[in-house]
């Protein structure tokens, strides 16, 4: 990553130090003008969208929407959920959301962070950690979401909370884990580097010091969906294609159906959309075990070419009345891709998965599995989804041990912050 620049002009035009960006200077607005002058720079790059990911790719951090929803699925992850400390308040939540919004639209052209790592004042922590240094933008993006607990009392938005953030409900075989679930905020950072990615979260984590606190992260390899009809279909740890039918970028009618919210929410969270996390453990050694032909069954899809088990190629439509000369049908009626197909529950929802293995336990055995991520119009629609997979057979294999829900604010134009129409 290259520093900001450091020529003479204004403080905004030399970018902003560590101590700004923690709310240090003028106030909110200040602080949001300290990389206006980076506007024409974030318009003229653009992404590559190449499906395996250049690095050079640099997608805008301004616009309508935020990227990293329908942006083409990079390889790694690196989430951070937060939690908002008893002192903070609502200026100061203003300030950290403004302070996040300038460094992530310079991190997503791989630029340093104010002076950078080395460019500041030789007795002062530098501005950025800098492990990112010289590195290339490689296709960083950085989501904000706003979770259920922002919106209690303690910062006058309790009227701004939209009907459908709400925590998610119980759902069969849930073992959720307290510390690794929820949150007051959250940060998706996606990249085709890990270490662009965990820079990223670093550096946000350093700004937020004193208004918020990390309660739980994730780092993520190898995404299990595909949100872009130029990547190929990957495979999630079962080694099974995942995310086939997933909703794509270019289909701009699903996205809009299902995915950003319009006219019938919040006016503040127009053109957002809403973020729902499971991590779900696999027990790998279990289906390691299991027959080749039962993998099948319970995913509904061949483990080669990922077509249904009703056809030959992995977009053929899957025929769920089908049946077979001893009157069951060829997809299973416990069969993963049946209860999840929108004819089944009557919606849709873009996922932007990955795979995580977080070591092993005191058995030996893999801790390991999915960190689901999806993004859709209303957690309604992802709950819809998982009431009807608690008949999956694939449950005798799952954990979901964590969950949480935030709210995806619009995109932030140059001059302002990622989630200012809250606070109007």
């Amino acid at each position: 990553m290259s520093k900001e620049p450091t020529e003479a002009g204004s403080p905004h035009e030399r970018g902003l130090s560590r101590r700004a960006l923690l709310g240090g200077i003028a106030g909110a607005g200040a602080v949001g003008a300290g990389f206006a002058g980076g506007a024409a720079t974030t318009a003229a790059l653009t992404a590559s969208g190449s499906p395996d990911g250049d690095p050079r790719d640099a997608y805008p951090f301004y616009g309508d929407h935020q990227a990293g929803v329908i942006t083409p699925a990079q390889d790694r992850l690196h989430f951070a959920a937060f939690d908002l400390t008893s002192t903070a308040t609502r200026d100061g939540l203003v300030q950290l959301l403004t302070a996040w919004t300038a460094a992530a639209a310079a991190m997503t052209q791989g630029r340093e962070i104010g002076h950078g790592a080395v460019d500041g004042a030789p007795l002062a922590p530098p501005d950025d950690t800098g492990e990112a240094r010289g590195l290339p933008p490689s296709g960083l993006t950085i989501t904000f979401g706003f979770g259920p607990g922002l919106f209690d009392d303690r910062f006058g938005l309790t009227n701004r909370r939209p009907d459908a953030l709400r925590p998610l409900p119980p759902f069969a075989f849930d073992l959720l884990e307290e510390p690794i679930s929820g949150g007051d905020l959250c940060i998706q950072a996606c990249a085709h580097d890990p270490q662009v990615a965990v820079h990223a979260i670093r550096n946000l984590t350093r700004i937020a010091f004193g208004t918020a606190l990390i309660r739980w992260t994730q780092l993520g390899f190898g995404r299990t969906s595909s949100t872009s009809t130029s990547q190929v279909t990957p495979r999630n740890l079962f080694g099974f294609k995942d995310g086939t039918a997933n909703i794509k970028s270019e289909d701009p009618s699903a996205v809009g159906e299902y995915v950003w919210v319009g006219d019938d929410d919040q006016p503040w969270m127009q053109n957002g959309t809403y973020l729902v996390t499971r991590k779900i453990r696999m027990t790998i050694e279990n289906w390691d075990r299991t027959a080749l032909a039962e993998q099948e069954n319970i995913i509904g899809r061949t483990k080669d070419a990922g077509a249904p088990l009703t056809g030959t190629g992995e977009f053929d439509e899957p025929d769920l009345k089908l049946g077979t000369t001893s009157g069951n049908t060829v997809i299973p009626p416990d069969a993963h891709i049946r209860l999840a197909h929108p004819d089944v529950v009557a919606t849709r929802i873009l996922r932007r998965g990955y795979n995580f293995v977080d070591g092993s336990n005191g058995l030996g055995q893999l801790d390991a599995g999915l960190f689901f991520i999806s993004m859709q119009r209303s957690p309604e629609q992802f709950s819809t989804v998982q009431r009807s997979l608690s008949k999956d057979a694939m449950n005798e294999y799952i954990r979901h041990v964590s969950s949480a829900v935030f709210a995806v604010p619009p995109g932030a134009h140059s001059g302002s912050f990622v989630g200012a129409g809250l606070f109007d």
